[in-house]
């Protein structure tokens, strides 16, 4: 991703199509979501709970456990490895208010550049069609349905911070400003 605007090709292939759609989610969600302190990333709107900063850690989490661990049963990393999800699925949103937004920040960055860098050895071993681990042993999912369950992933949490982000500092649209580049943290 070297420049806004991320979007997917005019008329590149369906694997192209696809990987462009989450590539362009990711980064809106990242402009919406970005530089605030601790207060913007806590800012709620009527009686949800949801908060900027709780939408960081559990779509750090989805990057995390999506494609490496649920698709390839690859080890997530902390603070995923470690966590009882049966015990508390709502991990990430609840706990998100005790990181620093610089901790959420690198979490985040981290978990997407890490998604990011598996998605492109599994393209490249075998495209979007192949099998993943995840799903059931009759029926395995394929890679193009673990990608496509990120990008419903995203889509639903942009919407929630398009709102958000809104009521934290009026920043509202669809694209971010032309110089704008995605922050990331180093690996």
């Amino acid at each position: 991703m070297d420049r806004w605007p991320v979007e997917p090709p005019l008329a590149g292939t369906a694997d192209e199509q696809i990987v462009g759609a989450l590539e362009r989610l990711r980064a809106t969600f990242r402009w919406k979501a970005g530089g605030l302190d601790r207060d913007g990333l806590q800012t709620t709107l009527g009686t949800s709970t949801l908060t900027l900063g709780g939408l960081l850690k559990h779509l750090a989490a989805v990057e995390s456990l999506n494609i490496p661990w649920e698709a390839f049963h690859e080890d997530p990393g902390e603070p995923w490895r470690s966590h009882d999800w049966a015990a508390d699925p709502s991990w990430p949103f609840t706990s998100a208010a005790d990181d620093t937004p610089q901790q959420l920040y690198d979490l985040y960055d981290r978990s997407v550049v890490r998604a990011r860098q598996r998605l492109a050895q599994a393209m490249t071993a075998g495209g979007l069609d192949q099998l993943t681990l995840a799903g059931t042993s009759e029926q395995p999912a394929s890679l193009r349905r673990m990608v496509t369950d990120l990008i419903e992933e995203y889509g639903r949490h942009t919407g929630h911070a398009d709102l958000l982000r809104e009521a934290v500092d009026g920043r509202v649209g669809e694209d971010p400003p032309d110089d704008w580049q995605p922050e990331a943290a180093p690996l």
